[in-house]
C-alpha cells in the first residue's frame, strides 16, 4: 500500500537551528532514506511558504495570491512517498526522522480513472 508522509515543522525551525542541529538533521533524513530504501517512491523538499502560490476559485473565478494564504504554527516543509505492507512500518521508518517535526501519514486512495 502506498503511504504519504506530510512533514510539518516551525516555520523558524530550521533557520533557528545551529549547523551541527541542522547537520544532524540531514543525517536523520539520510537514515530514513537507508531504512526505506527501495520502497521509497518519491519525495520532496519544499520551498517556505513565502514562496507559495495559492489558487482558489472566488464566485467561479480563479483567484491566484502570492505567499501563505494564512499565518499558521506549523508549514509544510516536505513529503515522502512510501509503498509498504502495513501503517505500522511506516511508523516505525518515520521514527528516525528528525522529532522537532509533526508528521502526518495517510493512506493513499487507489482510484481507477477511465481511459
Amino acid at each position: 500500500m502506498k503511504y504519504f508522509v506530510l512533514i510539518a515543522h516551525s516555520p523558524t525551525g530550521w533557520s533557528s537551528m545551529s549547523a551541527d542541529e541542522q547537520a544532524e538533521s540531514m543525517n536523520d533524513h539520510v537514515r530514513f532514506h537507508q531504512a526505506v530504501g527501495e520502497h521509497m517512491l518519491g519525495g520532496e523538499a519544499l520551498a517556505d511558504s513565502d514562496a507559495a502560490t495559492t489558487l482558489r476559485h472566488v464566485d467561479g473565478q480563479p483567484v491566484l495570491t502570492d505567499g501563505p494564504f494564512a499565518e499558521t504554527a506549523e508549514m509544510i516543509g516536505g513529503f515522502y512517498l512510501i509503498d509498504a505492507p502495513d501503517l505500522d512500518t511506516v511508523v516505525e521508518w518515520c521514527r528516525i526522522l528528525p522529532h522537532g517535526y509533526s508528521l502526518e501519514i495517510r493512506p493513499c486512495v487507489e482510484i481507477d480513472l477511465p481511459g
